[in-house]
């Protein structure tokens, strides 16, 4: 252990963040009554966990049976500042995962630890000590530098990666998030809440480690998260025992040869003199090095007067291509008039001319005279390389000259660009209005000479597009102009991957070969005879941590082989068979493994581990974090509570690879350790009962390194059975539909959001905020809500059980009841159904909304009857235990202090449910939608349609003046379908096929129908008309619902339904006389009297009645 233990200077309780805290309203008013209950009701049920160690995990000596344990686990946050809403969103996934695990019996572990591995706190640390050293202690900053400072640094118009690779990547890095838009290190302190007296500390890295995982751990903590906190960690070697674990994990891999030493090209950041991993970046996430081939176009003496300082050097127009075959086609090279060129010495003998940011990287990639430093003997404009003659590699046309061509983009490339207007749109355009307008060539002093010879050249033919494809593409899009972006990126998307995959090379010594083959031929063949060298740069612009703008270099360190074939063969392998929850997550991965190579592994800045046969190393963030999860198995027998290490009977140094080795991976017992047999033999019980992990959830932007990491090391390090069982991918949070920033405002940290809503509110919203890769959204009105209705169902509750004498005793027997019972019946199928897929949206609605909507009806429709005692406690008991896992602290407190029950809520168990009646279900939406049917009836005859008549004024009402009229209600039921229906409905059965759950086709169904009834065959045509609606209609419902819609009745008796629902009917329609008839019964018709014309206007049919009121 390298620095000792910093004592955390105050408490967290300092950072209420008061000022954020919005309104809990309550009817409309500034009250904060209602969230101040919930957050004394948090703090209560916390201490009860506390008290009892409620999340304790242990493991058992007996393996579990599936589905008898679940070990789900969380990338650890990085510790240089407070955890915000959008660790919670993720992290709430694997909450309610184990939450509901927990709750159907299983033994859950939920570790947490705290990362602090990597650059980030280093790198502000010393930025601090930089301030300090500058500006004071405490800094006082010139407010011209602050403005300099603070100004936006340039747009990145570099071009867009793939869309598959952006797809899983988040839209802004986290540091840039983290930032916030402000420049001292000082002033980011500061928003955390420090004073100025505090923020001096944290020039020690070694504070931040001590200051910030406590801190997160308080949150969590007041957040509810069911955790055994027993097992939490930091990483790097501040604690001795997580040192000991990757120092093995990497000695492990370099033993399998999974770690080389070699030169590879690598994203660089030069002001760090390292290289810059993905989680070192400030901007530039997921970016990879782009490998070109340089082609060195010598400049044909003599030289123009301004070239004089370059006389007996052998000067080159370098132009980086990833089309090397194409050279042969050169026409011209091009160059950015008004673009900023250097003649930079590579060595001894050869000068570059070029950009200056192409020319850094080239130092950094062993292309310059003094390594790592450009040396520019001249400056140049663009307009001083318009008219050099050239020698290009493989060009048929003996001599070319440098053009002007003015949409060059100099951060892309060297800004010296080849010309193959065969096969290039934008090469094809350019040249063609050279040739075409001698204003233009005017305006750049072109002489004829220098383009008119030139044609084009055929070099590849393509299927479609001939051996001239640029030439074919541009007329047929009608492209005249290179200033028609779009339309030229279209050409080019058209034209360069059907070349490569279809192409046939027609000139050179590889003419007949397919471009794919012969490209690395050509490229190889340039190289090796130095008319060419190899050349990369970022894709995209990179910022480091540090503020640097980063290169790619050639550099000699160590890297994982990720993508070597047998090792990438056993990751698809294991990735074929783990749950990863959406086709879109399997496609990132599968996208990822089939892009995804060598890993640099070490670094040379910052706080980790040691590579343990290279000191000089650190592992780099992202290689410490691949199996860590292993370590939580056995972190609470390390550690005994003590998340730096440093307090148990183990040594670090007993700790041996050997022990490593014989609890992780099987090795054999290790007869020299000190460590006690009971101890080993306990931590190795742990490991083998908890692994496999069944569930890591992770943002979608981990998908392309460290969760496909984690899948590489698995695959590498562990047994086949101990492989990962499942990865839940989530999209970043939104904020009131706005992107979270600190640098806008729109930011809240997962403190501020419990101090404004509550801990179970927010937790409430996040599990309303979405689910899938897609963004979700955090809405504070939708916590405000929640704050309401849990306070409000609190309020409900102690009414009832105020009032417990007043309710029916008594088995559940009427109808409500019945109906009630079921619903709570679906809720628990449902709600499980949802818990268990991780749609807790989903879950939310069937397992609150949802059965509170089913116990306001059912409060309805038991009138003046009391509510039946037993389905009420029920009701209490099931919806305390299905919210339990989104609102675990409201609902332990329902159970404990309101149901008085024994034990905890979140091990209750799941709720036991009666098989669903789904007849009753569905008779039950029939009588709901009737009542809602025939109150648009009675409207409707009590005040006439609103529709205007075509020929005059809104039909008049039936009833002109009911204020004082007893109204009489006649419901008519047609149980059955008859006539032309019904002989519809007996050939849709008949052309139904279970097996394909699909129908005969129009024509067969309609010829079937001509040899029913008379009714229809008798004008087949006029009643093809009328039937085809029909038909469809039934069709559709049969697919939709199932083929009992195609039934002649419903499967349930209507009559008998309303009429069991006589007095619920009275009293929503507010009618004390109603009577159910059958329409088919002329006698009960005739009670309609003159009426009666209204059923032959809408007659009944199955599921649809029609109400006819009579004064």
């Amino acid at each position: 252990m390298l620095c000792r233990r910093v004592t955390p200077c105050l408490s967290h309780s300092r950072f209420c963040f008061r000022g954020f805290i919005g309104m809990a309203t309550e009817g409309g008013g500034k009250s904060f009554a209602r969230r101040d209950r919930l957050l004394e009701i948090e703090a209560k049920v916390q201490t009860w966990w506390s008290e009892n160690d409620v999340f304790r995990a242990e493991s058992r000596e007996k393996s579990p049976e599936p589905g008898e344990k679940f070990f789900g686990n969380f990338p650890f946050p990085y510790m240089n500042g407070f955890l915000h809403l959008g660790h919670a969103f993720s992290l709430s996934k694997l909450e309610f995962a184990a939450a509901y695990h927990r709750l159907r019996g299983a033994n859950v572990l939920l570790p947490f630890a705290f990362h602090c591995t990597g650059m980030p706190i280093k790198a502000a640390a010393d930025k601090l000590a930089r301030e300090i050293k500058k500006f004071g202690d405490p800094p006082v900053f010139p407010k011209e530098v602050e403005e300099a400072e603070n100004q936006e640094p340039p747009k990145d118009q570099s071009a867009p990666e793939s869309a598959m690779k952006d797809k899983f990547k988040g839209k802004k890095s986290k540091a840039a998030a983290k930032s916030g838009g402000q420049i001292f290190q000082w002033e980011i302190m500061r928003s955390l809440g420090l004073s100025d007296s505090e923020i001096s500390k944290f020039q020690d890295p070694y504070n931040w480690l001590s200051f910030f995982p406590p801190l997160a751990m308080e949150d969590l903590k007041l957040f509810g998260l069911g955790c055994d906190w027993r097992r939490s960690f930091i990483t790097t070697d501040m604690n001795p025992f997580f040192d000991s674990f990757v120092k093995w994990q990497m000695r492990k891999l370099k033993s399998m040869g999974k770690i080389v030493k070699d030169l590879r090209y690598t994203i660089y950041s030069p002001l760090d003199g390292q290289p810059c991993a993905d989680h070192d970046r400030a901007t530039g996430e997921g970016v990879q090095p782009q490998d070109y081939t340089l082609i060195k176009m010598e400049v044909v003496p003599p030289f123009p007067p301004k070239f004089g300082s370059l006389e007996g050097k052998k000067v080159f127009l370098a132009a980086a291509t990833l089309r090397p075959e194409t050279m042969y086609g050169q026409t011209n090279a091009w160059v950015l008039p008004d673009g900023k060129y250097g003649a930079f010495e590579i060595n001894e003998t050869d000068v570059f001319i070029l950009s200056e940011r192409s020319a850094l990287n080239l130092a950094f990639q062993k292309f310059s005279k003094i390594p790592e430093k450009p040396i520019c003997i001249l400056e140049i404009s663009g307009h001083d390389l318009i008219g050099l003659p050239l020698k290009s590699p493989l060009s048929l046309n003996k001599i070319i000259y440098a053009l002007p061509m003015v949409t060059i983009l100099m951060d892309k490339g060297t800004g010296i660009v080849t010309s193959v207007p065969s096969d290039a749109p934008d090469d094809y355009i350019n040249l063609h209005v050279l040739k075409t307008k001698p204003a233009f060539r005017q305006k750049f002093g072109v002489k004829d000479e220098w383009v008119l010879p030139y044609e084009i050249i055929p070099i590849i033919n393509i299927p479609e597009y001939g051996d001239k494809s640029a030439e074919k593409v541009c007329k047929d899009m009608k492209i005249t102009s290179q200033n028609e972006k779009e339309k030229l990126t279209e050409a080019k998307q058209k034209t360069y991957l059907k070349g490569f995959t279809e192409g046939t090379l027609l000139v050179g010594e590889y003419a007949g070969m397919k471009v794919q083959e012969a490209k690395p031929l050509i490229r190889n063949m340039l190289i090796e005879t130095g008319e060419a060298i190899m050349y990369s740069e970022p894709e995209k612009r990179v910022i480091s941590r540090s503020g640097d703008e980063c290169v790619v270099a050639l550099t000699d360190q160590w890297y994982i082989t990720y993508g070597e074939a047998e090792w990438k063969k056993l990751s698809e392998e294991c990735l074929s068979s783990m749950n990863l929850f959406s086709d879109e997550s399997r496609h990132g991965f599968e996208h990822t493994l089939s892009w995804l190579n060598q890993w640099a592994c070490s670094r040379s800045f910052g706080l980790g581990t040691r590579i343990p046969w290279d000191e000089q190393f650190l592992v780099e963030s992202l290689s410490d974090s691949t199996i860590y999860m292993a370590y939580y198995t056995v972190a609470h027998l390390l550690h005994n509570g003590d998340m730096y290490g440093g307090s148990t009977s183990i040594k670090p140094e007993e700790i041996t690879d050997e022990v490593w080795d014989f609890i992780l991976c099987s090795g054999p017992y290790p007869e020299s350790s000190k460590i006690s047999p009971s101890i080993l033999k306990q931590m190795k019980q742990e490991f083998e009962y908890w692994y496999p992990f069944d569930l890591r959830v992770s943002g979608k932007d981990l998908i392309q390194n460290h969760l496909t990491f984690t899948v590489y090391n698995h695959t590498a390090i562990m047994r086949r059975e101990h492989w990962p069982l499942g990865f839940r991918c989530n999209g970043h949070l939104m904020l009131n539909s706005e992107k979270m920033s600190k640098s806008t405002g729109n930011f809240k940290t997962l403190r501020q959001a419990i101090e404004e809503f509550s801990a179970d509110a927010t937790r409430f919203s996040l599990a309303d905020a979405g689910d899938g890769v897609d963004d979700a959204n955090f809405v504070s009105e939708t916590a405000n809500a929640a704050i309401l209705r849990l306070t409000k169902e609190l309020a409900w509750m102690e009414e009832v059980l105020a009032a417990e004498s007043s309710l029916r005793t008594g088995p559940p027997s009427t109808y409500a009841d019945k109906v009630f019972l079921n619903e709570m019946n679906i809720a628990v199928q449902l709600t499980g159904h949802n818990y268990a897929n991780y749609m807790f949206r989903d879950a939310l609605k069937t397992g609150f909304y949802d059965l509170q909507a089913a116990r306001d009806e059912y409060r309805l429709s038991c009138g003046a009857g009391a509510m039946n005692r037993v389905l009420l406690w029920r009701f209490m008991d099931v919806q305390t235990r299905l919210i339990a896992p989104i609102c675990p602290h409201y609902a332990e407190h329902v159970w404990r202090e309101l149901l008085k029950k024994d034990g905890f809520a979140v091990k209750a168990g799941w709720p036991v449910a009666d098989p669903l009646d789904l007849q009753l279900k569905n008779a039950n939406k029939y009588l709901q939608d009737s009542i809602v049917l025939m109150r648009k009836l009675l409207q409707k005859q009590l005040f006439g349609s609103k529709k205007s008549n075509k020929k005059g004024p809104p039909a008049p009402a039936p009833f002109a003046s009911v204020s004082e009229a007893k109204i009489k209600g006649l419901i008519y039921v047609n149980e059955q379908f008859d006539g032309w229906k019904a002989d519809c409905l007996n050939v849709l059965k008949r052309k139904y096929d279970k097996a394909s759950h699909s129908f005969a086709p129009d024509s067969e169904i309609l010829n079937a129908l001509k040899e029913t009834s008379d009714e229809v065959s008798r004008d087949f045509k006029k009643m093809q008309k009328i039937c085809m609606p029909f038909l469809k209609f039934k069709k559709d419902e049969a697919l939709s619902l199932g083929v009992h819609a195609i039934d002649l009745k419903l499967p349930f008796g209507e009559i008998e339904v309303l009429q069991e629902n006589l007095d619920l009917i009275k009293r929503q329609l507010e009618l004390e006389d109603i009577e159910v008839l059958s329409a088919s019964d002329p006698a009960s018709v005739s009670k309609a009297g003159t009426l009666a014309s209204l059923l032959q206007q809408s007659p009944p049919s199955p599921g649809n009645p029609t109400a006819i009121f009579l004064i």
